[in-house]
C-alpha cells in the first residue's frame, strides 16, 4: 500500500509538470550526503522542469547507501522540489533559490525546505515521519534530517567529456 502511495504521488507531480505549456526539461545526475539518524551517500537522477526562472520544478529518484548497525543498506528514494526566486534587479540574476519539497523512501516520508545556489548546490533540512516502524537493520529512521547535494546537468557533463 505504501509503495502505491509513493508511486501515485510521483505520477501526480510528473503530470503536473507536463500540464504547463512550453516547459523546458533538463536531465541531471546528483550526488550528495543525507543524515537521517544515520549517514548515507546519495546518487540519483533528476528532471528539472522550467517555464521561467522564477519557479522551477524538479522530480528525482535516488539510492541512499550507507552502513546501518554494521550492515550495508540501500534505500530507494523519490523526491519532488519547487525552487523559487521572484527577486528582480539583482546583479547575479537568480543566483539563489529557496527550495521546498518532499522526499519519500520505503522507510519514511520527509517534507523539506532549504536553499540552492544556481540550482546546482542544495542545502536542505526537514523532518522524517516513519512509514515502516521496523526501520532498516533494526534502526528506525525518523526525526530531523539534513541533505547536501550537488546537481550536475547532463548537458554540462556531455560538453566536458567531449573535449
Amino acid at each position: 500500500m505504501n509503495k502505491r502511495f509513493v508511486f501515485s504521488i510521483a505520477l501526480l507531480l510528473l503530470f503536473f509538470g507536463f500540464s504547463k505549456a512550453q516547459l523546458t526539461v533538463h536531465k541531471m545526475v546528483h550526488v550528495g550526503y543525507v543524515y537521517q539518524n544515520q549517514s548515507f551517500a546519495e546518487v540519483g537522477g533528476r528532471l528539472l522542469f522550467l517555464n521561467n526562472d522564477d519557479f522551477i520544478y524538479r522530480l528525482g529518484v535516488a539510492g541512499m547507501m550507507g552502513s546501518v548497525n554494521g550492515k550495508f543498506a540501500i534505500i530507494p528514494k523519490v523526491q519532488g522540489d519547487i525552487l523559487f526566486n521572484t527577486e528582480r534587479n539583482v546583479d547575479l540574476y537568480h543566483s539563489y533559490y529557496f527550495l521546498a519539497g518532499a522526499e519519500a523512501t520505503t522507510k519514511y516520508i520527509a517534507p523539506k525546505a532549504g536553499v540552492t545556489l544556481f540550482g546546482i548546490i542544495d542545502l536542505t533540512g526537514g523532518y522524517a515521519f516513519p512509514i515502516d516502524k521496523s526501520g532498516i537493520n533494526g534502526k528506525e529512521l525518523k526525526g530531523l534530517n539534513f541533505n547536501f547535494t550537488i546537481n550536475l546537468p547532463l548537458v554540462m557533463l556531455h560538453d566536458l567529456l567531449k573535449k
